[in-house]
């Protein structure tokens, strides 16, 4: 029997597009997040950036938000003015800071009066600098400087879209198939993640002439995008209120008192702490992984077609086409024929993608395979919650995969270096099973808050855990770009001397050390995730139960 459509949501294909139009955003958010991150050693060599200031740089994005206490002030603007304001409110904030950041890698930047002010300024922050928090050093060139602006001002908006689309999907799929609508959310989001990869040191190496600035450009393009992307989801949202009345931003208004209820959750602060722990060792490693790469394999730049930027668009096709498959797998129940053509077509097609990136000799090719196997089983896992539960456990086993690769890559990959065919095997196979791994966390955790608060309050504890989770977006890129210039001083020693050139200095770092860091974050938060499904068990707090009632899944 064909569903009564009384709503906009009631309707499946409305409430897919809103899905998407939410996603795409995020889709471009997630490009311009890591879009210096592949070109490290373009920023070492070309701007003078070593691994502190890249790391002291990656890091502001998230100052703001920890210690200006800015996510807890969005949650707050969420819950009184609604999603589709704050939603137009952040990409506008994303968009001016993504701006300012271009501004500062360009040339014209290079040389001007601004170059010099940040030269002598910034060096000395009072009352952060005694803390050992302060965004800025004595001697961080003014570029770093002033793009760290900007990607504070960035890191304001990407954050604060993060809870929004969060929120949206509550208010469009509570009650349905949220646990996979969040799961399909962040696989086409994290499809970002590979598009940079792949488009970044491309727009920055076009021509045969190397400029940053380019780089940053195409993401500064992409925003433009995302705030269109808002735009539309403002009238669908607000269509939305006047079917069903229930203009969030007048009713049920927020109270200050309202964030102790969340804090006084046993679960919250499990659920909280897992959520800094686990992405602490994925997105900060997601800014340093290509370098680490470059410096592990042994990688024989392509020639001819193989060098060309050609075979970048081709190789970005093949992967859309891999995550496409992939995708559409999930979805495909009834046709079996059909269901294993697709999943054949993913598999042929990765292994293709495979192949161009070792032909290319390409590190951040090589990365790029990270979100395909997330794109995969993300809706599974999805589906899976919604339909069986078991979120509590799906954590502890992604926390489990989480070790396991910061281990191979720190003790194994290693062991390769010289064989150039081995090496990029177990780099394929370990950067597969991590996107495999991050895709059990949006899949059971952030589908698992609802349960724990009231739903007047879900954005604020979402903008909370968001908090808690940005003090750790912050610590670790800083933290490993300390250490990779502390535990590899023989390279400065060799670059001042003129033993080395500076492009061959910033492929050589010794990555050991940062990434037995990371995989203690991964063996706490799967310490972790026995305690929380320990208390879900002693609680009932229903972190193991399905999203969707027994009943309702009967009438499906």
């Amino acid at each position: 029997m064909t569903e009564k459509i009384k709503t906009l949501r009631d309707s499946a294909a409305l409430r897919w597009l809103a899905l998407l139009l939410l996603a795409l955003a995020m889709f471009c958010a997630y490009i311009f997040m890591d879009i210096l991150s592949p070109i490290k050693d373009l920023m070492e060599s070309t701007r003078g950036w070593d691994s502190t200031a890249f790391g002291t740089m990656q890091s502001a994005e998230t100052f703001l938000n920890v210690f200006v206490f800015f996510l807890i002030f969005a949650g707050i603007i969420l819950d009184k003015i609604g999603v589709r304001y704050t939603a137009l409110l952040s990409g506008t904030v994303m968009l001016i800071g993504a701006i300012i950041k271009w501004y500062a890698v360009s040339a014209s930047f290079m040389g001007s009066g601004l170059e010099t002010w940040f030269t002598n300024h910034l060096n000395y922050i009072p009352g952060f600098q005694e803390l050992g928090i302060s965004p800025f050093y004595e001697g961080m060139p003014a570029s770093a400087k002033l793009a760290a602006c900007g990607f504070m001002l960035f890191g304001c908006g990407c954050e604060m879209a993060g809870i929004t689309v969060s929120r949206g999907i509550v208010k469009w799929f509570k009650g349905r198939e949220m646990a996979l609508a969040m799961g399909s959310e962040m696989a086409l989001a994290r499809l970002g993640v590979a598009t940079c990869m792949i488009f970044s040191p491309m727009f920055a190496k076009l021509g045969g002439n190397i400029d940053v600035s380019r780089s940053v450009a195409f993401g500064v393009v992409l925003l433009m995008i995302a705030l269109i992307m808002f735009v539309v989801y403002f009238f669908m949202d607000k269509k939305l209120d006047a079917q069903t009345g229930e203009a969030e931003e007048k009713d049920d208004p927020f109270k200050v008192s309202d964030i102790g209820q969340i804090l006084k959750s046993g679960g919250f602060w499990l659920v909280a702490l897992l959520c800094v722990l686990y992405y602490s060792a994925i997105f900060p490693f997601q800014k340093y992984a290509v370098n680490m790469l470059q410096c592990n394999l042994t990688l024989t730049p392509g020639e001819g077609f193989w060098a060309g930027s050609s075979v970048v668009i081709i190789q970005y096709i093949i992967m859309l086409i891999v995550a496409a498959c992939s995708f559409s797998f999930n979805f495909v129940k009834k046709n079996k024929t059909v269901k294993y053509l697709l999943l054949c077509l993913a598999v042929v097609f990765l292994v293709l993608y495979c192949y161009m990136g070792y032909r290319r000799g390409s590190a951040e090719t090589v990365f790029a395979v990270f979100p395909l196997l997330a794109v995969a089983i993300t809706p599974i896992l999805g589906n899976y919650v919604d339909h069986k539960g078991k979120a509590a456990s799906m954590l502890m086993i992604g926390s489990l995969l989480l070790i396991l690769c910061h281990l191979t890559f720190a003790f194994i990959l290693p062991l390769f270096k010289g064989s150039a065919v081995g090496g990029i095997i177990v780099a394929y196979i370990t950067i597969l099973v991590l996107g495999a791994s991050f895709s059990l966390v949006p899949a059971s955790l952030w589908p698992s808050v609802p349960k724990l608060v009231d739903a007047k309050i879900i954005g604020s504890a979402y903008a909370l855990i968001f908090w808690i989770q940005n003090i750790g977006l912050w610590l670790f890129p800083l933290l490993i770009g300390k250490i990779l210039d502390n535990t590899n001083q023989d390279i400065a020693a060799k670059l001042a001397s003129g033993e080395i050139t500076k492009e061959v200095a910033a492929v050589s770092y010794n990555y050991t050390a940062p990434l037995v860091m990371l995989a203690c974050l991964g063996v706490a938060a799967f310490v972790l995730g026995i305690i929380l499904k320990a208390v879900d068990k002693k609680k009932g707090l229903g972190l193991e139960l399905p999203n969707i009632a027994p009943e309702e899944q009967t009438a499906e």
